[in-house]
């Protein structure tokens, strides 16, 4: 039995498409490997300094496979690779700026 998108929870490999780019060269649409889904997290009031005690995790990259194409039509002055992560594995944790886009509402 298959868990529909919109309901699934957890987090998991899955696939992922994107358009590469860079100054100075052309796009190139790239199939890989990402992290996807939804953590367990949760807020509580409390009555002193800061008011809040959070738990937010995200569910991100816990074992990858650095990867790398060329792409097309780059000027000469321009290198042409591009690195990008292939995910392996993913988990719930706790978002680290250092690999992860992390936004507070």
């Amino acid at each position: 039995m298959t868990t529909p998108l919109q309901s699934f929870r957890g987090c998991a490999v899955r696939e992922f498409s994107f358009v590469a780019q860079k100054p100075g060269c052309k796009g190139l649409h790239i199939t890989t490997e990402a992290c996807w889904g939804r953590c367990h997290t949760w807020e509580r009031p409390i009555l002193e300094p800061p008011f809040i005690h959070r738990h937010h995790r995200v569910c991100t990259y816990s074992r990858i496979r650095h990867m790398m194409a060329r792409l097309p039509g780059c000027l000469p002055n321009v290198s042409s690779l591009y690195h990008y992560p292939m995910a392996l594995q993913c988990h719930c944790t706790f978002c680290s700026m250092e690999d992860t886009e992390c936004q507070t509402f």
